[in-house]
């Protein structure tokens, strides 16, 4: 069939044709802005699963919902070794100028943007190289005295607080959007949690929404105690069959195109019902059917060509990242899994691990701590460690 109409798009964070299997989500968060908008206290969110489960179409999905409601919106990516000031600075620069044309006072528009700029520039103090120096694009002098001792945790609760001000001034609210949230610096969390505390005793109306492998709850915990407490927790999963059906079904009819029902068995098969491995299946498969209906055949002849393209690009560059030691400590987590049924899913043991290496637990720690820091598996419950991307065991079985 013409590539050119192929409806399907495998890509990070790229929103796919049909958004499936997420009313849930989306209608969640309509009652989280209601509720803020009524002045009712709500707590924010955080979203969590496997690579590949759509966490980020996810976020901007709800980013738009947001927007729809004319709430001020910003969104940044965590990164292990960034400070949040920079790019929650830069975060909320953007929210507030999208409230600024509704606001009565452009004064209070000007007070904020000082304090901004003030919580922005204590990142350059801590940084001593000036080829590095760093300058918020605001233009309104900084105002001394309000987020700017340099304490991490007493700033973003003024800052927060200021922001949530504004957003009430003109009858909205602000959301910020994390994405990544996992890779937050250790302090950053515990000041984030704390100013999330503080909006929600207040009812200000700012929330948080942030989205992370499966183990950001225990990375939020080790934080703040209260923080189990403090988020609205929603975790992302494969999508059940009915809703990737839908994923493939209905780009495909919006094109005059159908699909076999043995078709849809064999992707949803192929697939294991992961958004990410669905476009890739989808796609493939309709590049390589000749006419429709889609045939189960056409599934078989395509599906080479899918899991070539995410064994290079999806499984490929996250192995090629990993040291030989690292490496032959996934192998081993990946025989292990084996045995499983479901091996993206299954935690192993660290000391199987270490038991199957032939090696001390202890001397492992390097190795895996560092697979944990690039996100190439996580540790949801102390002494065990899972794969954080779907199938890579089974990909890492076939390699030489």
């Amino acid at each position: 069939m013409d590539p050119v109409r192929n409806p399907y798009a495998p890509g990070a964070g790229q929103r796919p044709p049909e958004l499936a299997g997420r009313d849930r989500e989306l209608d969640v968060f309509d009652v989280v802005l209601e509720r803020v908008a009524r002045g009712r206290p709500e707590r924010s969110l955080v979203l969590t699963g496997l690579r590949g489960v759509g966490k980020t179409v996810l976020l901007n999905s709800l980013r738009s919902q947001a927007i729809g409601r004319l709430w001020g919106t910003g969104k940044i990516e965590a990164r292990p070794d960034q400070s949040l000031r920079r790019p929650v600075a830069a975060a909320l620069h953007m929210a507030v100028r999208e409230l600024a044309p509704r606001h009565r006072a452009p004064d209070r528009i000007d007070e904020f943007l000082g304090v901004l700029k003030a919580f922005a520039l204590r990142a350059n103090q801590a940084n001593a190289k000036l080829r590095d120096r760093w300058q918020p694009g605001i233009d309104v002098p900084a105002k001394a005295g309000r987020a700017d001792s340099g304490d991490i945790e007493i700033d973003l609760v003024e800052l927060f607080t200021d922001a949530a001000a504004v957003a009430t001034d003109v009858g909205t609210g602000v959301a910020l959007f994390i994405d990544e949230m996992q890779d937050v610096p250790p302090d950053d969390v515990s000041a984030l949690c704390a100013a999330c505390h503080e909006l929600s005793q207040l009812g200000a109306p700012l929330i948080v929404v942030g989205a992370g492998l499966p183990h950001l709850p225990a990375v939020l915990s080790a934080a703040k105690s209260y923080s189990e407490r403090l988020f609205r927790y929603q975790r992302i999963d494969r999508l059940d069959r009915i809703a990737a059906d839908q994923a493939l079904g209905a780009p495909a009819a919006r094109e005059d195109v159908e699909y076999e029902p043995k078709a849809l068995d064999l992707l949803y098969d192929k697939s294991g019902g992961y958004p990410y491995f669905v476009q890739a299946y989808g796609k493939a498969t309709w590049d390589h059917a000749p006419r429709t209906p889609i045939t189960a055949d056409d599934v078989r002849v395509a599906a080479p060509e899918a899991e070539a393209e995410l064994a290079v690009g999806f499984f490929g560059s996250r192995f090629e990242r990993a040291t030989p030691a690292e490496r032959e400590y996934m192998r081993a987590m990946a025989s292990l899994a084996a045995s499983g049924t479901d091996d993206m899913d299954i935690a192993v043991a660290t000391a199987e691990v270490a038991q199957a290496l032939g090696r001390k637990p202890a001397s492992l720690s390097p190795a895996r701590d560092a697979l944990i820091k690039k996100g190439l598996i996580y540790s949801g419950e102390r002494g065990t460690v899972a794969f954080t991307v779907p199938h890579f065991g089974r990909y890492l079985r076939t390699q030489p």
